[in-house]
């Protein structure tokens, strides 16, 4: 029975140390565009932590000078002063708000598009290992702590720290026993606050852990809700749901119950302070020692003291999140490409003729950008060589798992085979920039995915340079202008949520349009039409007999009827090249192809 591994799976919660100088000194690169800002910003919060300890100060001075020598005068300039301190303190401390919060954004905006741009240079590997859930998280919830740092954290931080040192340079400087005796508690502070930083730590990643559950189990579902719904699982998955939301919210509780506790320790021990002023101060007043303006200073200043140490505690959350999301946003921004260009990539000949060869190519995915761990390749393709010419009509046909798929994989660049090379026009393609590669290629798959955009996007998929009339024409050449013309709105009508709006055949369609509004030199075509009905199939064969011509393709099959016209067949069986030849010259031989035909003719026969 599998039940939080499954889960856990989508998610590695691992938290490092709780600081570390290494990420943290990565993480403040991403300030040094604003460093200008960065430093205005602390200037404006450390004067405002220093206006705001103005006025314990003007009230013992007050108490003790003015009102004994009833100097209404000097009384109304220390209460200007004590206005004006706390008006400038609230501008400040506004203007620093405003500040940091458009530093943090700016920083985020910076680090989303950093993450995104490096997404798309990934290879196909890394996105086979890591599922979609973990991926969104990265780009929102992770970014977010860290935009809580740089808002919240790193610059508040310098406010905490310089209010502390104020408060204990004013109190010493007025009278150092009262504030020695004040301070008695602050070893309890220390303990109670690492009491609260170890359980918070511990109640943090047991939140993380359960939010990823629940943020797996739902991306999983909602995608897959047609499934559920078919097999009527509605109730089952409920009640799953229910467990790992409990889960959630029991750890959200706890974390809950140690603010609960932290708090009011913290407010305890203040008032223990407070009460050790009174005592102590009160004491050496009436015995004319100390006066009474620097005791009610001293109550003020006791109570703002420990204000930044309950501030830092918090602080230490936001930080000890930030530590774990730049982790692993950190890992993902290191993660290499196992498909990468070349230094000095090769260009393509003009005009592409768009030979295709494939020279004694072996391949496996459990190897596929991996360094040698000794385990043996479990290979799927064996040593497979073919040689297409240009303009010609290629079909792959064999049984599931035979290859046929992984041949599309390498020719695209999406893998690199561990032997043997994939040539283009003479080029190994290993040579070429992966960008020019894929130009000179479209390939169309049988799961086909649609943007939520327009017909008119996802036919030329944002990129201006294929004209309007390009597109209407591609659609027209494939049958797809049919349906795009009943659309509300046409070319221009939105198609929903990966094209729900449309049927697997109009789909295709659209995808035959997509490809060939770009007019690529060669065509690649994977269980293109296994998904249509006889009469759109018998439509896009139509349309594809006239575009495949002076083109190169490649044509994948699971139904030999479509593949029957094709100038050369090859046969793929257990990741290696059996046979090769044309429809009629395979049925002759009676073997592997035969039998294929046979087994399939025969149950068309019966259906």
């Amino acid at each position: 029975m599998q039940t939080a591994p499954d889960l856990d799976f989508h998610e590695e919660e691992a938290l490092g140390r709780a600081y570390d100088a290494r990420l943290m000194r990565r993480l403040l690169r991403y300030l040094k565009p604003y460093r200008v800002k960065v430093a205005l910003a602390v200037i404006m919060l450390i004067a405002a932590s220093g206006l705001e300890l103005v006025g314990p100060y003007l009230t013992a001075v007050a108490i003790d000078d003015a009102i004994p020598a009833r100097d209404m005068n000097f009384l109304a300039v220390l209460a200007g002063i004590y206005t004006l301190s706390l008006v400038l303190a609230l501008l400040l401390s506004y203007a620093q708000t405003i500040l940091t919060t458009w530093i943090g954004q700016r920083v985020m905006f910076d680090l989303r598009t950093q993450i995104f741009a490096q997404l798309q240079r990934l290879s196909l590997r890394f996105f086979d290992r890591n599922p979609v859930g973990r991926l969104m998280t990265r780009l929102t919830s992770d970014v977010e702590v860290l935009n809580e740092m740089f808002t919240s954290g790193v610059v508040a931080i310098f406010g905490d720290v310089f209010t502390l040192a104020f408060i204990v340079a004013i109190m010493l400087a007025m009278n150092w026993k009262l504030a020695l005796v004040s301070f008695v508690v602050i070893p309890l502070v220390w303990v109670t606050a690492y009491w609260f930083r170890v359980n918070v730590r511990r109640s943090y990643r047991d939140i993380r852990v359960r939010l990823a559950r629940i943020n797996a189990f739902l991306q999983e579902r909602i995608t897959g809700m047609s499934v559920v719904q078919l097999f009527g699982r509605e109730d089952p998955e409920l009640e799953k749901f229910k467990g790992i939301n409990a889960d959630h919210l029991r750890a959200h509780l706890r974390s809950i119950h140690y603010y609960a506790l932290f708090w009011p320790l913290i407010e305890i021990l203040a008032a223990v302070a407070v009460a050790l002023v009174l005592w102590y101060g009160g004491m050496h007043v009436l015995e004319g020692t100390l006066t009474v303006g620097v005791v009610a200073a001293f109550l003020q200043y006791v109570r703002r003291f420990y204000r930044p140490i309950q501030d830092l505690s918090e602080k230490f959350n936001i930080l000890q999140g930030a530590m774990a999301s730049s982790e692993r946003i950190f890992k993902l921004l290191d993660a290499e490409q196992t498909v990468a260009d070349p230094e000095r990539p090769t260009r393509l000949p003009r005009p592409l003729r768009g030979a295709l060869e494939f020279r004694d190519v072996w391949f496996a995915y459990n190897k596929a950008g991996h360094k040698d761990d000794g385990t043996p390749p479990d290979w799927v393709l064996k040593g497979v060589s073919f040689a297409a010419r240009p303009g010609e009509r290629l079909a792959v046909v064999g049984h599931t798992g035979a290859g046929k798929t992984t041949l599309i994989n390498l020719l695209m660049r999406f893998y690199d085979p561990q032997r043997g090379a994939i040539l283009l026009d003479g080029v190994d393609i290993r040579a070429l920039q992966q960008r020019e590669l894929r130009r000179a290629m479209k390939l169309v798959l049988q799961d086909v995915y649609l943007f939520s955009d327009s017909a008119r996007f996802n036919i030329r998929m944002g990129d201006e340079a294929v004209s309007d009339e390009q597109v209407e024409m591609a659609a027209g050449r494939v049958g797809a202008d049919r349906f795009i013309k009943r659309l509300p709105a046409g070319y221009d009508q939105p198609l929903g949520e990966r094209g729900a709006s449309l049927s697997v055949g109009e789909r295709q369609l659209l995808s035959f349009a997509r490809a060939l509004a770009f007019d690529p030199r060669i065509l690649i075509l994977d269980e293109a039409t296994s998904s249509v009905d006889s009469e759109v199939e018998a439509q896009i064969q139509s349309a594809l007999e006239e575009l495949m011509r002076g083109r190169t393709s490649l044509v994948i099959a699971h139904r030999l009827s479509t593949v029957q016209n094709a100038d050369r067949i090859l046969v793929m069986h257990h990741g290696e090249l059996v046979e090769e030849g044309s429809h009629e010259e395979l049925l002759d031989r009676d073997e592997l192809y035969a039998r294929l035909y046979e087994l399939q003719f025969v149950g068309e026969v019966i259906a």
